[in-house]
């Protein structure tokens, strides 16, 4: 599935991940392929997204994301790499 993070600087990360763990407004969530069409608010915290076996983490604050048809766009104030 497609992952795009954004911020209003800039487009942070673009590709292919195999899952998203987001910190929810109500409690972190996790993405994984063919996921249900959502749109959350995201709080400050950490944001990880696996690319073949690999994890990567960054904190992150205050956002929105929206998962429709494998594709998860985050839009976020700030992010601060791990």
């Amino acid at each position: 599935m497609k992952l795009e993070i954004l911020t209003p600087e800039m487009i942070f990360y673009s590709g292919e991940v195999d899952s998203v763990t987001l910190p929810g407004t109500l409690g972190s969530f996790q993405i994984l392929r063919n996921h249900a069409p959502i749109i959350s608010s995201l709080s400050k915290g950490m944001l990880s997204f696996s690319v073949d076996g690999h994890i990567r983490e960054m904190e992150v604050t205050d956002g929105f994301v929206e998962m429709n048809n494998n594709k998860i766009t985050v839009c976020i104030d700030s992010i601060r790499k791990r």
